[in-house]
């Protein structure tokens, strides 16, 4: 009797392993394998949150197959306590493991609410953005220029303003002045730390910088000098032979004047051909940017066009009466137009003009580049008639 009580307990053993294997092996699979999400999601996850609530959201957002298998899972990987605060995209199909590891890690994949900061040449816009998880693409929830706002700003801003998770990033436009660049910062209410000195006209690179609420404005303005500082060591160690520059800051010189002549990536190298021409045959830049830097110092748009006067005013950064370069850069040139002042196109070309198209007709002889001219005025005539 005992041997068959000892033999149905051993068979009886053999098969609870076998059905606990195979529990295993399933939930392995479960938490391994593709989840159910039809498309990409945004998961909030707030600080001071656990993954039992993380279960529970993504089990509403159709996430995962099973809570209970989710947090087995993060317990037998050992990351219960790596949980990361944040807004995190969650992508496709993706498995309970792939999720663990993306709110553990943190940081590589987010998404949600954005406060974009855009400092362009003619004005600063203050943007708030929401990323749509399935298109990968955002949309602006509001926007507003601080320079210009009376009263508060508006709620959808002031309410993402207060939330842990939402980022900030402040977008240069290629051709803002350091002033323009200060001025803006200073109107920024998501920054510390006042900044009355402007930095060097030129040593700020134009780029995207991401930002944490309170950061030191001039921390920030240190940052953008060091990374103009590494492009322009760059470009200069990579700068063609024979260029009529005796410094890499009088490279910076001719790549801020290429900035503002051109707005087409394609020209860049040709308008800086046209002026490297004018400074190695002893011709004066004869730029109309200059003349503007000198009237307003960077300090803002002109809003009119240059007189006369102006034009024939001796001023260090009137090109038409000065000879070579102005004494400094007229504003904060881009990595392309650097580049582009480093490595001109070799041409013959020493005129250029609108052509009516954004881009520019470019000439080697005064008669070809009046010929131009004179189209570019039937143009200008045409557009005034209609």
């Amino acid at each position: 009797m005992w041997r068959n009580i000892a033999s149905n307990a051993l068979s009886l053993f053999v098969v609870i392993m076998i059905v606990a294997v195979g529990v295993i092996a399933w939930g392995k699979k479960q938490y391994t394998g593709p989840g159910p999400l039809a498309e990409a999601i945004c998961l909030r996850v707030e600080k001071g949150s656990n993954f039992s609530r993380v279960a529970d959201k993504l089990t509403d957002q159709g996430a995962i197959s099973s809570a209970t298998i989710f947090r087995l899972g993060v317990e037998y990987s050992d990351k219960t306590s790596a949980l990361k605060a944040g807004s995190f995209l969650v992508p496709e199909a993706a498995s309970m493991q792939d999720i663990v590891d993306v709110v553990t890690r943190g940081g590589a994949s987010t998404c949600g609410t954005e406060v974009l900061y855009r400092i362009g040449v003619l004005t600063a816009v203050m943007q708030v953005r929401e990323l749509d998880p399935a298109t990968q693409e955002y949309e602006i929830t509001a926007e507003f220029k601080p320079a210009e706002l009376e009263g508060a700003a508006p709620e959808t801003y002031t309410e993402v303003r207060g939330e842990s998770d939402t980022r900030y990033r402040i977008a240069l436009a290629e051709g803002v002045t350091s002033w323009q660049i200060v001025d803006s910062l200073n109107k920024a209410d998501f920054l510390a730390g006042d900044v009355t000195e402007i930095p060097a006209e030129g040593s700020l690179a134009p780029d995207s910088y991401e930002v944490k609420p309170g950061a030191e404005r001039a921390t920030l303005l240190a940052n953008m000098q060091a990374a103009q500082s590494s492009i322009l060591a760059a470009a200069w160690e990579a700068r063609a032979p024979d260029l009529p520059y005796a410094s890499p800051e009088e490279a910076l010189i001719m790549a801020s004047i290429v900035e503002k002549e051109t707005g087409v990536a394609e020209e860049r190298r040709q308008v800086a051909s046209v002026f490297v021409n004018r400074l190695n045959q002893g011709m004066r830049l004869q730029t109309d940017p200059t003349v503007i830097y000198g009237v307003t110092n960077g300090q803002g748009a002109l809003g009119r066009g240059l007189r006369q006067s102006e034009l024939r005013r001796e001023t260090p950064y009137n090109t038409y009466v000065i000879e070579g370069l102005p004494p400094t850069p007229i504003a904060n040139p881009g990595k392309a137009a650097i580049e582009a002042a480093m490595n001109p196109d070799t041409t013959d070309y020493i005129f250029f003009v609108a052509d009516g198209t954004g881009g520019h007709a470019f000439a080697e002889t005064l008669d070809e580049h009046n010929r131009n001219v004179a189209k570019w005025r039937e143009i200008e005539t045409e557009r005034a008639n209609q």
